[in-house]
C-alpha cells in the first residue's frame, strides 16, 4: 500500500470548516501522481511516450469530517487493470493520525494518447511496471465493460 501524509491548510475547508470536497480530489491527485512518478510513471516518460492519465470518475464514500490541526494520510492501491493497460482502477483511503478511516474512493481511469486525444494502450515498458504495483486483495482484471457498467451516457441539450 501507498501512503502519502498530508497536512489540512487553511484553503483546504469549506464554509463547514472540515476538508472541502475538491480538497480529497486535491489530494488523491497528487497522491496518484506522487505514486505514478515513483513507480517510473514519471512525467519525462510519459512525455518520452506522448501518454496522459485521465479519469473517468471518483466515487466518494466519506465516514468521518476532517478538520485543520492534525495531518491526514491518502492510502492509494491498484485494485483494477486492463490486459493491455489502458484502463487502471485504484482505491483511495483517508486516514486520520490514529489511523481511524475517514473517508474511501474508487477512481477509475486510463490512458491517453495526447497527440490523438483517445484511449490508449500502454506501451510494454509501462505496462510491465503497472502490473508489479501493489494491488488489493479485490484485484479485477478490467474489461472496457467494466467502464460502462455503470450505464451512464451523456445527454445533450438544445441551447
Amino acid at each position: 500500500m501507498y501512503k502519502k501524509q498530508f497536512e489540512i491548510r487553511w484553503s483546504d475547508v469549506d464554509a463547514n470548516r472540515h476538508l472541502a470536497n475538491s480538497a480529497y480530489t486535491n489530494f488523491m491527485s497528487h497522491t496518484r501522481m506522487a505514486f505514478l512518478t515513483e513507480s517510473g510513471f514519471s512525467m519525462q516518460e510519459m512525455a518520452k511516450h506522448n501518454i496522459g492519465p485521465v479519469v473517468f470518475y471518483e466515487h466518494m464514500y466519506y465516514f468521518k469530517e476532517v478538520f485543520m490541526g492534525k495531518p491526514i494520510t491518502v492510502s492509494l492501491e491498484v485494485s483494477g487493470l486492463s490486459e493491455k493497460g489502458m484502463f487502471f482502477k485504484f482505491d483511495h483511503n483517508f486516514y486520520n493520525y490514529k489511523g481511524e478511516n475517514l473517508a474511501h474512493c474508487e477512481m477509475l481511469g486510463g490512458w491517453m494518447d495526447l497527440k490523438a486525444r483517445k484511449l490508449t494502450e500502454l506501451p510494454d515498458e509501462l505496462l510491465h511496471i503497472m502490473e508489479k504495483l501493489p494491488k488489493t486483495d479485490h484485484f479485477k482484471l478490467l474489461s472496457k465493460e467494466d467502464t460502462r457498467k455503470l450505464g451512464k451516457k451523456p445527454k445533450d441539450i438544445s441551447l
